[in-house]
């Protein structure tokens, strides 16, 4: 009892000296500031369909819905799974230039999932935005948190006065009905068409698609957009990139800079020696100057451990080495070739899963395609 007596008088002590426990310190979450950015200032929106987007190939072709990757054509000919994910809008770009300090993005999204296991939802569902800094070079300014099928919140908000350009990646792994740009009203605003420049052309997989970057503006192809200032059209099926002469029929339909062919992570070796050539021989008779680049696969970053996918790999590139040596042979020229060894570096760490590239991997993968698509672009 006198011990207790001790503790009672020791904390009267404290306190008649004004001292109180300290509240826990709460940090700011995620709820904090969505309810921050839901406070919408008056706004002018304008409806990016206006002026077009970059990145959607096949102009001029009927489409089911505005922001579909593939013309309307392409349904029944093309595999279910290539037709569904074709409503994705990954690769696509809205370019503008304003002097407002404030933007925000009204979008409906195609579905309800806003992201799969191994994707952000900013990566499979957000908009993710870019600009021009004072010397030319792309910075990236912000992006949108969707959670939910309608988003209206602002992209970039307490920005500094002055005219500049802008770039807005859509979704990679959703698709949007319709796009709305919203700034003060005051502000100053350029639609930016989209360049009439030949584009890059990407043909593959959910790693082309975009899987598993943390937001859209960090694939491998959207890095290369960026560093050779060229459109890019991605035409990345995820789980269904196959060589199939059915795309190989629309890719033609494309007045392509470069066709890069990126499909080995969804084909054994056996698929590659039945598909590779036909496909190559295909766009070369339709296009007969257009650089072709023939990608192998990654290698798995645990493939050091695990001997069968190792072999899977080895074997895969063999056979596309021996597609290139026969195409070659057979007096097919324009053909360039990319190494899959190094494409995610050599230390485990560039991927999510093993076999989808981190934003760190296709940093790797962006480094390994830029010189030789440079080769490509260069003039004979």
């Amino acid at each position: 009892m006198r011990a207790f007596g001790r503790i009672v008088a020791v904390i009267a002590w404290i306190t008649s000296l004004g001292l109180q426990a300290a509240e826990p310190v709460q940090p700011p979450n995620d709820a904090t500031e969505r309810k921050e950015q839901a406070e919408e200032p008056a706004l002018s929106w304008r409806n990016v369909k206006d002026w077009g987007v970059e990145g959607r190939a096949f102009s001029g072709m009927e489409r089911k819905d505005w922001f579909d990757r593939l013309p309307a054509i392409a349904e029944g000919k093309v595999t279910k799974n290539v037709w569904e994910l074709g409503q994705d809008s990954s690769g696509m770009v809205v370019r503008f230039k304003t002097d407002a300090t404030e933007i925000w993005a009204n979008y409906t999204l195609r579905r309800a999932r806003i992201a799969p296991p191994n994707l952000t939802a900013i990566g499979a569902s957000g908009l993710d935005l870019y600009a021009r800094d004072p010397e030319g070079k792309w910075r990236w300014v912000g992006v949108t948190r969707p959670t939910a099928g309608q988003v209206r919140q602002v992209i970039g908000k307490g920005m500094s006065a002055g005219m500049r350009e802008y770039m807005l990646y859509l979704p990679l792994y959703n698709g949007v009905h319709d796009l709305e740009i919203g700034l003060p009203p005051q502000a100053k605003f350029e639609p930016v068409a989209p360049r009439s420049e030949k584009p890059l052309v990407f043909y593959g997989t959910s790693i082309t698609q975009g899987a598993s970057a943390s937001r859209p503006g960090m694939t491998h192809t959207a890095i290369l957009g960026r560093r050779l200032d060229r459109a890019v059209i991605n035409l990345g099926f995820s789980g269904n990139g196959r060589m199939d002469a059915e795309v190989g029929e629309l890719l033609v339909k494309i007045d392509a800079a470069v066709y890069v062919i990126d499909c080995l992570p969804n084909m054994n070796a056996e698929a590659v020696r039945q598909k590779c050539i036909p496909l190559v021989k295909q766009l070369r008779a339709a296009k007969p100057e257009v650089p072709i680049l023939l990608v192998e696969d990654r290698r798995n970053t645990n493939a050091w451990v695990t001997p069968a996918r190792n072999k899977h790999h080895d074997q895969n590139h063999l056979a596309l080495r021996e597609c290139l040596d026969k195409l070659k042979a057979d007096g097919i020229s324009g053909i360039y070739y990319l190494s899959g060894d190094k494409l995610l570096g050599d230390d485990g760490e560039a991927s999510t899963d093993g076999s989808h590239p981190s934003d760190l991997g296709f940093m790797r993968q962006a480094d390994q395609f830029e010189p030789v698509l440079k080769g490509c672009l260069a003039p004979n």
